[in-house]
């Protein structure tokens, strides 16, 4: 399978061509673990999952990377503002190593009940702080810093290709067009490279290096860490758009005016969840996380189905609604798999047969720029077609949800009635009676208890049907 992506620095589709005939070496942007990831972050690393899982199954061996940020990381890209972790560990009084420890372990929980694949290698900033010294003395020799108001800068104006992937014009940006709110800065785009002159008192997390006790600035940690572990060329950078015109613009320079080579060959990037006050941001005070979608009563997965039915590269709206729809076609798609599973009692079921031609064109989608909801669409078409016998929409299905992740080969179905816990038959008892009283939202409220609990719920004519559906993928 040939698989082509949409590389931001062309802005075209391209085909895939690794730098390895077998090997795909791709580092992803990691949390930044102040707080809790939002779902607009969980947006993103869906779409890396899915890239990867993508790839995967095109054949490839992934070694995927991702940094955890837990140094810092200050509240404006361009080197403005307070610093992130001292501002939750001044607010909820931890220690700022505590507090990074507490939203880490929060944010692999998240990725784990999503079905996201783990990254190869994660690398943690303030274990490779040697890493980021020795990638700035190498500028340093290399002419692309200096040493100003106790910071080292580096000088954008020293790489000529300063600003290619967000199409920034670097003649515009040496005209100085904003304020320079640094008055230490050459050029306002010039970034922080190492800190010993914090713009906030009680600095927490110092080190020792060439220019004094400090820290490092956000930007050079993805480029010491990337190149540590896949190399000082490698294929694939992901992140959100957000970080097209300042963090992966400066990266590419610190990395490429280091090595005087091509750092990443594939640019992609994610767009925004948004709803309907915008982009979803923590800076906005509010936000959703997936814990609070389970409080409302969806499960995990019933996101990560959301997140396929819009194109990674087109902004996805957030709605209640529109997670309920998610939901009711996730359970609908559970129901369908369990019933193929009774039916078929799991034999035979590796032979598409007939239901080949839709797992080629499922394949064709995702081969394309990753079009999961055209691909989602061609699983549903499948399980809908008369033609098709139970063992071969079974093993197309469980064919297309390796790269879906689902969960569908992990659903547990209990067939006797019997196991049913009374507790849940009675929770389908007091529906019933709250229906027959109109009281319709104490009964979608007792649906989502007994959904949530791992069990669905089919309304017929006479009564409803209570089935086991419980999804154990989560690791």
């Amino acid at each position: 399978m040939k698989v082509s992506i949409f590389n931001t620095m062309s802005r075209s589709i391209e085909q895939f061509e690794p730098l390895s005939a077998d090997t795909v070496r791709m580092y992803c942007c990691g949390p930044t673990v102040y707080n809790f990831a939002h779902i607009g972050n969980l947006r993103t690393y869906v779409f890396e999952d899915i890239l990867r899982k993508t790839l995967e199954y095109a054949g490839y061996r992934v070694e995927h990377v991702m940094n955890v940020t837990d140094v810092g990381h200050l509240t404006d890209d361009a080197d403005d503002g307070i610093d992130k972790m001292v501002k939750s560990s001044q607010e909820m009084g931890k220690d700022v190593y505590e507090i990074a420890r507490f939203y880490t372990d929060a944010f692999f929980k998240d990725i784990d009940e999503l079905n996201i694949a783990r990254p190869t290698v994660t690398c943690h900033a303030t274990e490779h702080i040697g890493d980021m010294i020795e990638l700035i003395k190498r500028l340093e020799k290399n002419g692309h810093t200096y040493f100003a108001g106790g910071n080292v800068y580096f000088s954008i104006d020293t790489f000529p290709q300063y600003g290619n992937l967000a199409k920034l014009n670097l003649e515009d940006l040496r005209s100085g067009a904003r304020i320079n709110v640094d008055p230490n800065k050459r050029n306002p785009k010039d970034f922080v490279l190492w800190f010993t002159n914090s713009k906030f008192e009680r600095q927490a997390m110092l080190w020792d290096s060439p220019w004094g006790i400090g820290y490092p600035g956000w930007h050079i940690e993805c480029s010491a860490m990337s190149m540590k572990y896949l190399g000082e060329s490698f294929d694939i950078h992901c992140g959100g758009i957000d970080h097209i015109p300042v963090h992966h613009t400066n990266e590419i320079a610190q990395s490429e005016a280091a090595t005087g080579k091509q750092w990443v060959s594939y640019w992609v990037h994610g767009e925004f969840l948004i709803n309907d006050t915008g982009k979803m941001s923590k800076s906005k005070g509010s936000f959703l996380t997936l814990q609070l979608l389970k409080e409302k009563g969806f499960d995990p997965v019933d996101y990560r189905y959301f997140c396929l039915g819009g194109h990674y590269r087109s902004q996805l709206q957030f709605s209640w609604d529109s997670m309920q729809s998610a939901r009711n076609a996730r359970l609908n798609l559970f129901q369908r798999i369990v019933s193929l599973r009774k039916e078929t009692k799991d034999q035979n079921i590796k032979n598409l047969g007939a239901a080949e031609k839709y797992v080629q064109l499922f394949e064709n989608h995702m081969a394309q720029d990753m079009n999961a909801p055209r691909a989602l669409a061609e699983l549903w078409s499948m399980l809908k077609d008369p033609e098709l016998a139970a063992t071969e929409k079974l093993a197309g299905a469980l064919r297309m949800d390796s790269i879906l992740s689902l969960g569908l080969k992990n659903i547990s179905i209990d067939t006797d009635e019997d196991e049913i816990p009374q507790e849940i038959l009675d929770l389908v008892e007091e529906r019933r009676i709250a229906k027959v009283q109109k009281n319709y939202a104490r009964a979608d409220q007792l649906r989502a208890i007994v959904e949530k609990a791992g069990y669905q719920l089919k309304d017929t004519p006479e009564n409803s049907i209570v089935v086991r559906i419980c999804n154990q993928m989560h690791k």
